[in-house]
């Protein structure tokens, strides 16, 4: 995995300072502890505004948590290419859902520790579905699903429990979507409902190879 600005040793203990003062200054705190897990993919939801990713950063920071996120690729254009690139940034075509699932699964393997990002609503926009991508990554590299959360009725973002998935996607769909009912984003009719699509042609791929 590239290196981030999450590796930094001179920034890292001052960008810690600076994210608990500015979420403290515009009311934020932070909830949970991070997992004595070294890896896992972790879910940022919900994912209804753009100020989404500058909270992540601050909350993972606060968190002592070197993630790394996936977002889609048009925000990582030139010149903005290396500066998301370092914050931890991976950039997803999602025409090509079933490549980026089996490169995470890759990623996990080759890795003694990873925290994956994913927000499963895949935009900022009204969806019907969470993406699945997320959860069959976890179920291929054989990590557990962490929940993250960013709470603006409360102004609360952090982690809650983990969640090692069955392989039964609707029953662990429900699990989730009952941890999430009172979580509200920037944007809550914005929300993407927590509901599984119609499975893809990926999910039975991934595990026969």
């Amino acid at each position: 995995m590239n290196y981030t600005i999450f590796d930094t040793p001179v920034i890292r203990p001052i960008m810690r300072f600076l994210s608990l003062l500015i979420l403290k200054f515009f009311g934020w705190r932070v909830e949970g502890k991070l997992p004595d897990i070294p890896k896992f993919v972790m879910i940022a939801a919900p994912h209804t505004s753009n100020w989404d990713l500058p909270l992540t950063l601050l909350v993972a920071f606060a968190l002592k948590a070197k993630i790394y996120w996936m977002g889609k690729a048009a925000i990582f254009n030139r010149p903005f290419t290396g500066f998301f690139k370092w914050l931890g940034g991976i950039p997803i075509d999602r025409s090509k859902s079933n490549g980026v699932v089996k490169e995470s699964i890759k990623q996990f393997e080759e890795n003694e520790k990873l925290i994956l990002t994913i927000p499963p609503s895949g935009t900022r926009r009204k969806v019907l579905y969470w993406k699945t991508g997320f959860y069959y990554i976890a179920c291929g590299a054989n990590v557990p699903i962490v929940l993250g959360f960013l709470d603006y009725s409360r102004k609360t973002g952090g982690i809650g429990y983990s969640y090692i998935p069955t392989g039964d996607i609707k029953s662990d769909f429900l699990e989730i979507q009952a941890f999430y009912s009172d979580i509200k984003g920037k944007y809550s009719l914005k929300s993407a409902d927590i509901l599984v699509e119609e499975p893809k042609a990926y999910s039975a791929q991934v595990f026969s190879q």
